[in-house]
């Protein structure tokens, strides 16, 4: 399983980005063991923190701290996840990283989770 994420970039406080996790290995749209994909972030010297996830059944799921201005979606067409950020704010720049579980529940942790794509850069700043 490979998973490609696109998308980072420089954006003023509150604009927006879309950031694309291509996934290369299964089927979006059909996986018998269910799977979850999330998105995480992460800024030098800290830890990767968990952003948000959508698993195989459909169900979302957000950090507070994006609630309301992120939105995780998919394109099983494409077999992308995207994560559409609006209303950023210099707090939110970091590098992105998409990854994928096998099982249909969304892990919050960066061990939950079994193939990692590379980071994407986002930067917000005016």
């Amino acid at each position: 399983v490979q998973l490609q994420a696109s998308g980072g970039g420089l954006v003023q406080p509150g604009g927006s980005l879309r950031l694309s996790c291509v996934v290369d290995g299964f089927t979006l749209d059909f996986y018998a063991s269910g799977y979850a994909i999330g998105w995480f972030r992460q800024v030098p010297g800290k830890e990767r923190e968990w952003i948000s996830c959508i698993t195989s059944a459909g169900n979302l799921d957000y950090r507070d701290s994006v609630k309301g201005r992120f939105t995780i979606s998919r394109d099983n067409a494409k077999n992308t996840v995207y994560l559409q950020m609006n209303s950023l704010k210099t707090v939110d720049a970091a590098d992105y990283y998409c990854a994928v579980r096998t099982g249909s529940v969304c892990a919050k942790v960066v061990a939950g989770y079994e193939y990692w794509g590379q980071g994407t850069l986002v930067t917000v700043s005016s």
